[in-house]
């Protein structure tokens, strides 16, 4: 039995306009609303968050599964065409980037040639996280960008994605093409997490994971 386990931890369907910080009483325009508005969908982004866990080592981190580099390689998959750039420089492969990033910086991935966006600013320190920036973050995505941080974990390092979006298909096939030879993979429902222990849950119930802790399999079907 494969001791590795690989999680893709997924939220849908996350409102873009909760990522806006408002005060309507600075500014009362925000607070008039025409049909129009009424009648137009919520534009929404999904975010996905990417660890893993060598149980024979107890070792958490997604860089500590021995096949971490076919996980990022299943990234390059997911992503053939997009243009690789973090606050320094443009990168010719994922796996480059996130080599080069200290954990709480970010890279982002693009259609477009060059990114007007200044990329630092959405760097937090290790003892921050995203929720603090969230004004960044929304104009970021509403240019269309993916933005991936690279976050502290407790052994290594984990993958936190965002994105206006929702790529869950283009990644799922290539990181099912790695089950089951390099690891155990579980696609989690974020919305079902209830605590630090959920996230941790191999440790205790690998046999019988909570509900919406999908396992996929080689003939699993989306």
């Amino acid at each position: 039995m494969n001791t590795d386990i690989f999680k893709l931890i997924f939220h849908h369907d996350q409102r873009l306009d909760k990522l806006a910080e408002r005060n309507t009483r600075d500014h009362p325009k925000q607070m008039e609303t025409t049909l129009d508005d009424f009648m137009k969908p919520d534009p929404t982004y999904s975010r996905f968050y990417f660890t893993g866990t060598d149980l024979a080592n107890e070792r958490f981190g997604l860089n500590m599964l021995a096949a971490y580099d076919e996980v990022i390689n299943a990234l390059e998959v997911a992503f053939p065409s997009k243009n690789i750039f973090t606050y320094q420089t443009q990168f010719p492969s994922i796996q480059k980037a996130i080599q080069d990033l200290q954990p709480g910086e970010i890279f982002i991935l693009t259609d477009k040639d060059e990114v007007e966006l200044d990329i630092s600013t959405l760097h937090i320190d290790v003892n921050s996280n995203v929720g603090h920036l969230k004004e960044e973050l929304k104009e970021a995505l509403e240019a269309n960008h993916i933005v991936v941080y690279k976050e502290q974990a407790k052994d290594g390092f984990d993958l936190h994605m965002f994105s206006k979006k929702n790529v869950y298909r283009e990644m799922f096939f290539p990181l099912q093409k790695l089950v089951p030879d390099h690891f155990r993979f579980f696609s989690i429902n974020g919305k079902k997490f209830r605590s630090e222990r959920h996230f941790y849950f191999e440790t205790w119930t690998l046999d019988r994971p909570p509900h919406g802790f999908e396992e996929v399999h080689p003939e699993t079907v989306l």
